[in-house]
C-alpha cells in the first residue's frame, strides 16, 4: 500500500479557528513580512526579485530553486529567506567607518550588518585604531608570507554555513590540505555532527535516508528536539498537506512550541484563512531526557509485541544486546531520566505501533548534548525496531537548518573526514594523494572549538574564518575573545562586518570582501537535507566593490605558498570544480552536468538503504544499546537550554519572537514554577552559575517544570565550553544549569533568601 492521498477540498476539522486570518489570535504576520522585504529592498528591487525567482534559497536546507521545489506544486517563499534577502542586495559600506573600530564596538551585530557590504580588502596591525584599505595583492601576499612561516599544525580554517556552496567547501579543504593541515572545520560541527557519526556507524550513510515526499501521506511524523516552524518554515506546508492526507504528528520536546501546535501557511488559502492544527500530541520530556524516553518506548514495544521482527531479523544486527539492556532497564530510572511517566511512553509506543510507516525527524535539541551521538543512536534504534527504513513513507531525517551544512561535511571541509565523508586516516590520505598528486596529512585536525583552545595556549598562529562569528556561536564569549586576540594573523572573509573582526589584533587582522552565492561566475551548487544537489545560477545584477568568490581566493593563496603545486590547485571556473568533485566523491557523480536553473539530482535516490539493505560490510544496520544519561544539577538549580527566536543562525532578526512574543532577554519558565516562586511576568531576574550571569525578564511558557530556556547566542555566557560530545565534539548548548537570583548582586550573607529554587 502506498502513501495516503491528500484529500481534496477544505477540512474544517483541521482548522485552528473559524475566524478569518486568525483575527484576535496570536500568530506571526507572514504577509507583513512580504511588505517589509519589499520596503527593505526597494533600492534594488529588480535584483531582489531575480534572486527570489531564479536563485536557490540561501536560508534553510530544504532547497527551493526559485520559488519551487520537487516535493509539491505551488509557490514557496518563507520568512527566513525574505529576512536574508537584504544581505544579497545591499550596497557597500563606507570603509571610512573602519578607521576607528572603537565606535563600531558599541553597535549590535544587526547594526554592523546594516552598514553595508564589505567592498575592499582591509588591514589592521596591533596597536592601530582601525583598518586601512589595501590592494588584493598586498592582502594576499601578507597572508601567504605568514603561512609560509607557520607550521601546518599552527594554522586553522573555518567556514560558516551562510550560503556557502559545495564548490567553495571543496576548494577550501583542498587548499588547506595542500598546505599540510587538516585543521579545517565548518558550521556543521555545531549542528549535526553527532548525526553524521551515529548514522555512519549504524547504517553506513551520513544523511537523511528518505525524501520530503515521504512526509506527506505517511502514517506518522515524529519531531525530536526540532522546531521546523521557525527554522524550516517551508516544511510546514508539507505538514499541512500531510495532515490533509491523514498523517499524524507527534513532538518530543521540553517546550510545547506554539507554531508546532498551530500554523497558518500563507501560500495556501485554507490554511492562511483558518490555520492548521499540526501536532496530535506533545511529549514534554526534560532537557536531555530523550534517550530515557526512547528507551522506555522501546521497552514497551518489546513487551507489547510492537517490533517489526521480520525486518529486525533480516536487516539488522545487535538487537539481542539491545533487548537485554531494555529488559534490565528499570521504569523508575527511565521516568526520572526522561521526566515523563511510563504511561506517556506507552502512549507514544502505541502511536508507533499504529503506524506502519513513519518518518523520524530530529535536530539540535537532540544533537547539542554531551550524549548527542547516543541520542541519535536511540532514534536510529527506534526506527530500526519498527522497520522504518528503505521504503516509501519511512525514514530517519536529521533536518538541516542551513543551506550549506550538508554539503560542507560531504565535501570534506571537516577536521575529521575527507571528501565523501571518508574518515581521516593514513590509508585514506594515501588514496587522496594518488588523486590529487600531492601529500595529504593522515591525522584528524582541530575542530573549531579546539582551534580556539589552541589559540588560548599560544599554539595557533593563523586563523582564517570564512563567514561566521566565533564571538556569538561558541560558549563563553569572553574566553573566545581572548583567544582571538592571541592569534598572530586573523583573516576574516565575509560579505558584511561582524563583531569578531573588531577584536584586537594579536599581530594583524585582514578583512577580505566575499561575493554571495548569487554573484559567483559560472553558478554554484548546494545540497539539501534530502540529499538533492541543486544548481544555483549566477544572477545578473550590481556587484559590490572588489568582492571575490571565496574559493578563488583560498586557492590563490595556496598556490602562492605551494608554488610547486600551482597546477594542481587551479580551477578555471566552478564547472571545473564540479568535474573534480564528481571524480573524487563518487556519490556526487552527476554534479558535473548541472549547469542551469532547475538542474538537480538526488544522490542515492529517494531512499537510502533501499529494501533495508545498508552500505555496511554485511549489508545490515546495527543496533547499539546506549546508556541512560544521568546529568545532575546542584540543589536549587534549574536545567537550562538555549533556544532560537526570530533569527537565522546567530543573526537576530527581531527583538521579539513573533511566534510566542518572547523578547530576546526572556527566560522561559513554566507557570507552575513561576507561581511557586512568586515570580511575575516581566519581572527582572538574574540567571547565574559559576560561568556567568545573564539578566532576564520572566516569561511564563509551557516548558517542562524545573527547566528554563533562554535565547541563543545571548545564553552563551552560561554555557560550559568544556562540555562536548565524545566523538563529534559538538558543544553542549542544551545542557546547562542556572540559579534564579532576584537581585543583580546578592548582598553578603543573603545567598539563599534571594535565590529562587528550581528544586
Amino acid at each position: 500500500m502506498g502513501l495516503k492521498p491528500v484529500k481534496k477540498g477544505w477540512n474544517p476539522e483541521l482548522w485552528v479557528s473559524r475566524r478569518p486570518l486568525g483575527i484576535g489570535l496570536h500568530k506571526p504576520n507572514n504577509f507583513a513580512e512580504v511588505f517589509r522585504a519589499i520596503g527593505e529592498n526597494a533600492d534594488n528591487l529588480a535584483y531582489a526579485w531575480r534572486i527570489l525567482q531564479d536563485g536557490v534559497c540561501d536560508g534553510c536546507a530544504l532547497g527551493t530553486y526559485g520559488m519551487r521545489d520537487w516535493t509539491i506544486a505551488g509557490v514557496h517563499l518563507c520568512n527566513v529567506r525574505l529576512r536574508l534577502l537584504r544581505l544579497n542586495t545591499m550596497g557597500p559600506l563606507d570603509v571610512g567607518v573602519l578607521e576607528d573600530v572603537e565606535a563600531l564596538r558599541e553597535k549590535s551585530s544587526a547594526e554592523l550588518r546594516e552598514l553595508g557590504r564589505l567592498p575592499y580588502p582591509m588591514h589592521r596591525k596591533k596597536g592601530e585604531k582601525g583598518f586601512r584599505r589595501v590592494s588584493w595583492a598586498e592582502a594576499l601576499d601578507r597572508i601567504a608570507l605568514k603561512l609560509c612561516k607557520t607550521d601546518a599544525h599552527r594554522m586553522g580554517f573555518y567556514l560558516t554555513s551562510r550560503g556557502i556552496p559545495n564548490e567553495t567547501y571543496y576548494a577550501a579543504q583542498k587548499a588547506v590540505r595542500a598546505l599540510g593541515s587538516n585543521n579545517i572545520d565548518n558550521a556543521a560541527r555545531v549542528c549535526h555532527s553527532p548525526s553524521t557519526v551515529a548514522l555512519k556507524e549504524s547504517l553506513g550513510v551520513a544523511a537523511t535516508t528518505c525524501s520530503y515526499r515521504d512526509l506527506i501521506g505517511t502514517d506518522l511524523v515524529v519531531f525530536f528536539g526540532s522546531n521546523v516552524a521557525v527554522n524550516q518554515p517551508v516544511m510546514m506546508k508539507y505538514l499541512y498537506y500531510a495532515r490533509k492526507a491523514g498523517t499524524k504528528v507527534a513532538v518530543v520536546n521540553p517546550y510545547r512550541e506554539p507554531a508546532m501546535e498551530h500554523y497558518w501557511v500563507p501560500s495556501d488559502p485554507e490554511s492562511a484563512l483558518f490555520g492548521t492544527k499540526i501536532t496530535d500530541r506533545f511529549f514534554l520530556v526534560q532537557p536531555g531526557g530523550d534517550i530515557a524516553f526512547i528507551t522506555g518506548t522501546l521497552k514497551h514495544l518489546l513487551e507489547q509485541g510492537g517490533l517489526d521482527e521480520r525486518f529486525v531479523e533480516a536487516h539488522t544486527t545487535g538487537f539481542e544486546a539491545l533487548a537485554q539492556a531494555l529488559r534490565a532497564a528499570r521504569w523508575e530510572e527511565l521516568e526520572a531520566g526522561s521526566g515523563v511517566s511510563h504511561q506517556e511512553m506507552l502512549a507514544f509506543a502505541r502511536m508507533l505501533m499504529e503506524a506502519e510507516r513513519a518518518v523520524l525527524v530530529w535536530s539540535m535539541g537532540i544533537t547539542q548534548h554531551r550524549t548527542g551521538e547516543d541520542a541519535v543512536q536511540a532514534i536510529i534504534n527506534l526506527g530500526l525496531a519498527r522497520g522504518y527504513l528503505g521504503r516509501e513513507g519511512c525514514g530517519l531525517m536529521p533536518i538541516r537548518g542551513h543551506s550549506g551544512v550538508q554539503g560542507g561535511a560531504e565535501m570534506g571541509a571537516y577536521a575529521s573526514v575527507f571528501p565523501g565523508v571518508v574518515p581521516i586516516s593514513p590509508e585514506n590520505a594515501r588514496a587522496l594523494e594518488a588523486r590529487w598528486g600531492f601529500p595529504v596529512p593522515g591525522q584528524p585536525g582541530l575542530t573549531a572549538p579546539e582551534m580556539l583552545e589552541a589559540a588560548s595556549r599560544g599554539e595557533l598562529e593563523v586563523l582564517w574564518s570564512v563567514g561566521g562569528n566565533f564571538l556569538e556561536v561558541l560558549p563563553d564569549p569572553e574566553r573566545v575573545r581572548q583567544a582571538l586576540e592571541a592569534v598572530e594573523l586573523r583573516v576574516h572573509q565575509d560579505i558584511v562586518l561582524s563583531s569578531q573582526m573588531l577584536a584586537e589584533p594579536g599581530g594583524e587582522v585582514i578583512l577580505l570582501p566575499a561575493t554571495t552565492r548569487y554573484e559567483v561566475p559560472g553558478g554554484v551548487t548546494e545540497t539539501s537535507t534530502e540529499r538533492r544537489v541543486i544548481y544555483s545560477p549566477e544572477i545578473p545584477g550590481p556587484r559590490v566593490g572588489q568582492a571575490r568568490p571565496e574559493w578563488e581566493v583560498l586557492l590563490e593563496v595556496a598556490r602562492k605558498v605551494k608554488g610547486d603545486l600551482a597546477d594542481r590547485l587551479h580551477f578555471p571556473d566552478t564547472a571545473a570544480v564540479r568535474q573534480e568533485i564528481a571524480r573524487v566523491v563518487p556519490m556526487y557523480a552527476g554534479i558535473e552536468r548541472l549547469a542551469k536553473k532547475g538542474d538537480a539530482f538526488q544522490y542515492g535516490g529517494p531512499h537510502l538503504c533501499a529494501g533495508g539493505v545498508c552500505p555496511t560490510p554485511d549489508g545490515k544496520a546495527r543496533f547499539r544499546a546506549v546508556e541512560i544519561p544521568r546529568p545532575q544539577v546542584p540543589p536549587g538549580a534549574f536545567r537550562l537550554v538555549t533556544r532560537r527566536g526570530k533569527q537565522f543562525n546567530s543573526m537576530v532578526h527581531a527583538a521579539k519572537d513573533p511566534v510566542n512574543s518572547a523578547p530576546r532577554d526572556a527566560v522561559l519558565i513554566s507557570p507552575e514554577d513561576a507561581r511557586r516562586l512568586g515570580l511575575q511576568p516581566g519581572q527582572r531576574v538574574w540567571l547565574s552559575n559559576p560561568l556567568g550571569r545573564l539578566e532576564c525578564q520572566v516569561f511564563p511558557a509551557p516548558v517542562r517544570p524545573g527547566t528554563l530556556q533562554v535565547h541563543w547566542p545571548e545564553g552563551n555566557v552560561l554555557l560550559d565550553p568544556s562540555l562536548r560530545s565524545e566523538k563529534a565534539k559538538i558543544p553542549a548548548y542544551k545542557e546547562a544549569y542556572a540559579f534564579i537570583e532576584l537581585q543583580p548582586h546578592p548582598a553578603p550573607g543573603q545567598g539563599p533568601d534571594v535565590v529562587a529554587s528550581g528544586g
